[in-house]
């Protein structure tokens, strides 16, 4: 069973990575950039969620649309002061003003924040677990353990964060999906991606398009931000730094610019960490994925659902 809990609790993880790598494979996908402050947006989010879940006069589910509202702003208000005015500037430009953004999130969250990690209530605190399975008596659900009194334990438990983790991410998933085949902003994404001027020439509004990628984006790792610090309670100014990189590991391993790439990637991701660090060495666990992500490559340049790009010269 420990195989199983711990095959679960890395599909959790990739499911978060998944969330944060949308962000990437989208951005990438539509304005054609690589946008590094995203891991940072995720700090923002963790500490809008922080904040607002901290205050007594504010219920979980406005916390939630608060934070959600603010990654949303601030995504929207980077890509119009910082990545518009780029837009046909060299990708060197635009990818060392998003390092530069992201220096700026840190430092102002710890100008404000301060170093210290603050200690993150779970949005599942005091719920009892999803699921636990007891030999001899088989499985009980969002209950706790009911056989206390003699002395039976579980031999498999799922947390509640765990299973938000995991339902939240395929709900979005689906949806996000639904969203881009389906209707008319989604449509115009679609067409931006192929070919903005074409796009705006048929008179699709580009920049707007490209704002409300920014938007959905930045919302998904408001989500992450969330489900990420109830699995893992510390959040700090660098807290989104190495999930970002893994994140767009994950975008790259599935195949960078495709949706379902990207949650594919973070799962695997996700799936590949957890099972390295309890069977191989939790201080190599980074190393051997990173040391995956090469060989993917290696083997398949475009990633996972990556599609071969013939150019003309």
């Amino acid at each position: 069973m420990s195989f199983i809990s711990n095959l679960l609790n890395g599909i959790s993880l990739g499911s978060i990575y998944a969330l944060i790598a949308l962000g990437y494979t989208m951005v990438y996908g539509i304005a054609k950039m690589l946008n590094f402050a995203h891991g940072d947006i995720i700090m923002v989010g963790g500490y809008a969620a922080f904040i607002t879940m901290a205050a007594t006069w504010c219920p979980l589910w406005l916390a939630m649309l608060i934070t959600v509202a603010v990654c949303t702003v601030l995504g929207v208000v980077i890509e119009k002061v910082a990545y518009r005015p780029l837009r046909s500037a060299p990708p060197l430009a635009v990818l060392i003003t998003a390092i530069g953004v992201s220096y700026l999130l840190q430092n102002i969250a710890l100008l404000t924040q301060s170093a210290n990690p603050r200690t993150f209530t779970s949005i599942a605190a005091g719920a009892p677990p999803f699921l636990q399975v007891f030999e001899g008596k088989g499985a009980v659900f969002f209950a706790d353990n009911p056989y206390a009194d003699e002395g039976l334990k579980p031999i498999l438990t799922i947390s509640m964060e765990t299973f938000l983790a995991i339902a939240v991410s395929v709900i979005i998933m689906v949806a996000l999906i639904l969203f881009i085949n389906k209707t008319k902003a989604g449509k115009a994404m679609l067409a931006c991606s192929e070919d903005r001027g074409a796009a705006q020439l048929m008179g699709i509004n580009v920049n707007g398009t490209i704002s409300l990628t920014f938007a959905i984006g930045s919302a998904l790792a408001a989500v992450a931000a969330v489900l990420m610090c109830s699995a893992y309670p510390q959040i700090s100014p660098y807290t989104g730094s190495m999930p970002g990189i893994k994140a767009f590991v994950a975008a790259v391993f599935g195949g960078i610019g495709s949706i379902p790439g990207a949650m594919i990637g973070g799962v695997l991701l996700g799936v590949i960490e957890i099972l390295a660090k309890f069977y191989i060495s939790s201080q190599l666990s980074d190393a051997i994925v990173f040391l995956v992500l090469i060989v993917v490559l290696i083997v398949r340049p475009t990633g996972i659902m990556g599609k071969k790009i013939n150019e003309k010269v």
